[in-house]
């Protein structure tokens, strides 16, 4: 069936913010950082005449991104909780620059709040709702409003919202996807993507989609993927590898979005033998608890590095979150993975349900004892569609604040009578200090540095930007400050 023009895009937003992508927290991150639109490239590699813009990633500007738009029938825009109100301003840019096109909304802020979004303004057409990929192959072949599962829409002023749409489920139906790496090669240019601890350039992409864990603050699961892990045959999977190795021959390592890869050990193995087969250096998401044999296997086969969300060092609030994992064993895991040689990037968060001054130190000091190659402590952000935004909403500790400054960095929007949302956020610079203000990791930074000009040259950028950073937080929390000293 013919397809109308579409183009898919990620809009402009604020300078260096990731919000269009697989990224857990969508905000500005320490240093200048991006994750591929893989949400966005999938759809596009399902409609012939469709195009993928990136704009933040690209540093476009509104105004070039609306040159770009014209001769265009359909567009769809990623959009996020953070970012929405930004969004709309586009698409209402867009509305007036390119009248008769029709636009609409994914993501998972507009998929658990369909009306709103609607109601946000009249230049949104539609949203598509959880796993929108077919959901708008039918829009963009032009199905009327009313038969299309998934979606919400407005029809002469009225809002309408058709039943959800089944979920991918069989894995026969994922293979039956068309890869993302044809969109990627076309349009994406691979330079441009950056994430600190991994090798650049890199490239992203996911092997399948939901996670089995049950954490209340994560937002994917929540929302759009489910939590039953849904995924790709090991075969499909080594042969797109084998394809993107031929198209992307400067890419260094390949990084595996996948929420929990390592979910289903015997078919990570199998992949892992694939991606060995081909000699591909490759990373992925994995939850502190895989076994060693699984790990020397993973190891002999390219493995890098293992991006592990450790959370926190107490086990009272991994319990709260429904982490599913000891800290026994993730100290267990991470000898492991130190003996075999894996770099870990381990992932904390400051500000669950149960924090208190001491668990901040608490997870300080587990995290020092780890002693993971890199860390990146985010500040516990209650995403509408989570388990922890209602708890929030009912207990009172949401305070309104706005997830994100106006300078993209994120900001601390739980507050708890026994300890505030200032302490919290003074909590996520002391740690960051803590950890990297140790022999251990300075050493380790140098010593690469040493090895490889390439990598020197970008850790003393890197180094420059994560200062910046933190002064910019600084200032940000001394304003409020500075403005009662000057009232009282």
């Amino acid at each position: 069936m013919a397809t109308m023009r579409t183009l898919f895009l990620n809009p402009p937003s604020y300078s260096g913010f990731d919000g269009g992508a697989g990224s857990r927290y969508q905000a500005r991150r320490e240093i200048r950082s991006f994750w591929y639109p893989t949400w966005l490239a999938q759809p596009a590699a399902m409609i012939p005449n469709s195009k993928l813009i990136d704009a933040p990633a690209d540093d476009l500007s509104l105004s070039e991104v609306l040159q770009r738009a014209k001769g265009f029938e359909l567009c769809v825009l990623h959009t996020s909780t953070p970012s929405f109100d930004n969004d709309v301003k586009v698409a209402e840019a867009l509305r007036k620059a390119c009248p008769e096109m029709r636009l609409g909304l994914v993501g998972a802020h507009v998929a658990v709040l369909p009306e709103e979004s609607l109601q946000a303004s009249e230049a949104i057409d539609f949203v598509a709702r959880e796993e929108f990929d077919y959901t708008l192959l039918e829009v963009a072949q032009g199905r009327p409003y009313a038969e299309i599962a998934g979606l919400s829409y407005r029809e002469r002023g009225v809002l309408r919202h058709n039943p959800d749409r089944a979920l991918i489920a069989e894995t026969r139906e994922m293979d039956e996807l068309p890869s993302v790496l044809e969109v990627y090669k076309r349009d994406l240019a691979v330079e441009k993507y950056y994430i600190g601890y991994l090798k650049h350039p890199y490239l992203s992409l996911y092997t399948g989609r939901g996670c089995p864990a049950r954490c209340t603050f994560c937002l994917w699961p929540q929302t759009v993927g489910g939590h039953v892990y849904r995924t790709r045959s090991a075969e499909s999977v080594v042969s797109e590898m084998a394809r993107a190795k031929e198209y992307f021959p400067q890419v260094k390592e390949f990084f595996f979005d996948d929420d929990t890869f390592t979910a289903d050990l015997t078919r990570a193995a199998e992949i892992a033998k694939g991606l060995g087969r081909l000699g591909l250096t490759w990373s992925c998401n994995s939850r502190a608890n895989v076994p060693y044999d699984y790990l020397k296997i993973f190891k002999e086969n390219g493995l890098r590095l293992l991006l592990v969300g450790y959370e926190s060092g107490n086990q009272r609030i991994l319990n709260n979150i429904k982490k599913g994992v000891r800290l026994d064993i993730a100290r267990e895991f991470t000898k492991n993975c130190r003996r075999l040689g894996i770099t870990i990037h381990g992932t904390f968060i400051l500000g669950l349900p149960g924090e208190t001054r001491e668990t901040i130190e608490e997870s300080m000091r587990f995290a020092c004892e780890l002693d993971v190659d890199t860390i990146q402590v985010s500040l516990a952000a209650p995403y509408p569609g989570t388990e922890l935004y209602r708890q929030a909403m009912t207990q009172k500790w949401y305070d309104e604040k706005i997830l994100v400054r106006n300078d993209g960095t994120q900001s601390c929007t739980l507050s708890y009578p026994h300890l505030p949302a200032a302490e919290i956020e003074a909590g996520l610079k002391r740690f960051y200090a803590r950890f990297y203000a140790r022999p251990a990791p300075i050493w380790r930074m140098l010593l690469n540095m040493a090895r490889d000009p390439a990598e020197r040259r970008r850790r003393l950028r890197e180094g420059r930007e994560f200062l910046d950073y933190l002064r910019g937080r600084r200032s940000s929390q001394e304003e409020p400050a500075r403005a009662l000293s000057q009232a009282a």
